[in-house]
Parts: C-alpha cells; sequence; structure tokens
C-alpha cells in the first residue's frame, strides 16, 4: 500500500444508519454539550468552594475532566462523518483518535483506583488521613495517574503505527485498536501479548479496588459516622465504576461478536461500542453531584442565588 502518510482509512460502521442521520446529529450535538456542560459546573463548583477543596474532590474533578477529554476524542469525528457523505479518516488522524481514546481509558481505570485507595484511608484510618493524603501526597497520585496512563496508551499506539497495513476498512464509527490491528497483513503476536499485559494490569486494578470496597463496608458496619461516609462518597464512586465496567464490557461484546446486520441492528452495535465514550462522562458528574451532599447545594446555590438589590447610599 502508499505510504502511511498519505494513508485514509474509511469508517464503515454508519454506512447502514445514514437514512436518520439528522436525528442521530441532533441526539449526538445533545448528548456532547451535556456531557461538556455537566463535567464543567462540577469542576468549577469545586475550584470556587474553598470548602470543597479536599483530596476526593480534586480526584472528582481529574475523572470529570478525564471524561471530557474522552468523549471530546470521539464526538466532534462523529458529528462530522454524520453530516458528510464520505467517512474517511487519515491514518495519523486514526491514530490520534486511538490514542485519545485508550488514554482516556487507562486514565478512568486508575483514577477510580486512586479514589478507592483514598476512601480506605478516610473511612478505615481517619486519624491518620490528615497526614497520609497530603497536598503533595494528591499532586503525586494525579502525576502518577496521567503518567501512567500515557505510558500505556504510547507504547501500545507505537505497537500498532508499526504494523504494515493490506486493508483500509474499519468496522466501527471510530477508530479502536483492535481493528486497525485487524487491518494489518504482519504477525500482531507482540500486540496481542501487550494487550494481555494491560488486561492483566487492570483486572489487578479492579481487584484492588474491590479489596478496599471490603474493608469499607466492614468499617462502615462499626459506626454510624462511617456508614453515613460510606453511603455519601463511596456508593457514587462504586457506581461509577459499575457503570465503566459496563460499558466496556458492551466494546468487548460487539468487538468478538459485533458484525454484519444493517439498519436497526447496525445503530445498536453502534451504540454499545460506543458506550464506555458516551455513558460514564455523562453520568459521572451527575451521580456525584447528586450523591453528594456539598457539591448538590453549592450547584443548587449557584443555579438559583439571586443577587441582591443594588442599596442606593443615603
Amino acid at each position: 500500500m502508499e505510504n502511511k502518510s498519505e494513508l485514509v482509512l474509511e469508517l464503515q460502521g454508519l454506512n447502514d444508519s445514514l437514512t436518520n442521520r439528522q436525528t442521530f446529529f441532533a441526539f449526538a450535538l445533545m448528548s456532547y454539550v451535556l456531557t461538556i456542560f455537566v463535567n464543567v459546573t462540577l469542576i468549577v463548583t469545586v475550584c470556587l468552594e474553598k470548602t470543597l477543596h479536599q483530596p476526593i474532590y480534586v480526584f472528582m474533578c481529574n475523572l470529570c475532566f478525564n471524561g471530557i477529554c474522552g468523549a471530546s476524542s470521539f464526538y466532534p469525528k462523529l458529528l462530522h462523518d454524520l453530516l458528510a457523505d464520505s467517512h474517511a479518516i487519515t491514518y495519523s488522524g486514526c491514530l490520534a483518535q486511538l490514542f485519545g481514546v485508550y488514554c482516556y481509558v487507562f486514565c478512568e481505570f486508575t483514577s477510580l483506583t486512586v479514589m478507592a485507595y483514598d476512601r480506605y484511608l478516610a473511612i478505615c484510618k481517619p486519624l491518620q488521613y490528615q497526614t497520609l493524603m497530603t497536598g503533595q501526597k494528591v499532586a503525586q497520585l494525579l502525576l502518577l495517574t496521567w503518567c501512567f496512563s500515557l505510558l500505556e496508551t504510547a507504547i501500545g499506539v507505537t505497537l500498532t503505527a508499526n504494523l504494515p497495513l493490506c486493508r483500509r476498512h474499519v468496522k466501527k464509527i471510530f477508530c479502536t485498536n483492535w481493528e486497525v490491528v485487524k487491518l494489518s497483513c504482519s504477525d500482531t503476536t507482540v500486540n496481542n501479548i501487550y494487550g494481555f499485559v494491560l488486561t492483566f494490569s487492570h483486572i489487578l486494578q479492579t481487584v484492588l479496588i474491590l479489596v478496599s470496597y471490603t474493608h469499607l463496608v466492614r468499617a462502615s458496619l462499626r459506626l454510624h459516622s462511617d456508614r453515613r461516609k460510606f453511603v455519601q462518597t463511596c456508593l457514587p464512586h462504586l457506581a461509577t465504576l459499575l457503570v465503566f465496567l459496563g460499558s466496556l464490557m458492551f466494546d468487548i461484546m460487539y468487538s468478538r461478536y459485533g458484525g454484519g446486520g444493517g439498519g436497526t441492528l447496525q445503530a445498536l452495535q453502534n451504540a454499545l461500542a460506543a458506550e464506555f465514550l458516551v455513558v460514564p462522562p455523562l453520568i459521572n458528574p451527575i451521580i456525584y453531584g447528586m450523591n453528594l451532599h456539598q457539591i448538590r447545594t453549592r450547584i443548587l446555590q449557584n443555579f438559583t442565588h439571586k443577587p441582591e438589590p443594588h442599596k442606593p447610599r443615603p
């Protein structure tokens, strides 16, 4: 095939869904705008309210920022394709989308792990929490989260970029690593091994989260105050984790078993394939905004506050 810098791939996921593309465009645009709005609202609320400058809320803002990055790696190209007759993407553009999508996935996993660690310290070691979770420790955990995620993504994208391609049709509405690897006409053993390493790594993270929650449940059953703290801060985190894992499972099911089909079936497959990029970024800030009293109260105050009328000087 031609030089990779000149290579153009074709996204085939929308081929059977164009009869209702105006409806899909309106829905996608509304979903993207709403995703940006709810995440930015939560981030700005935490930044402006000094009483919310605590580790759990800082980690929450990081989760929301990552959600914006994940949604922005998916929606703009989708919105363009819904209005275009051709669904082409350059090879470099495909790799860039790969980088954005997988950095979001890896950062989400690591962020949820860090948040589980924070809740473990807050509930199981409350007297030592202020000493263990200092501002410096929070900064180090955030730096670790992003460096680890960027490194994982960079290695994976580099391995994929080095593969020679002999096909150009991607059977999805956006680029994913597995779909691009399937376009290669050479041995992909190294890519498969790295994929298994990443899978094991994130399974281990999930196990760590579940172990921490075992300790959290035990601690919350002892004291009423711990139980209230568990319900207020840990249940939203657990719900976020379940939403993310469930959405990711839909993508795995699509990759393994999705294929063929047209019309309504194709639209359903597209929805399942993109759910991990659509649902968690939209739902996460809503879950936290609804369940955390401090954030919910502050947001309601921001939207319902009426400025006092100006009183003229005597």
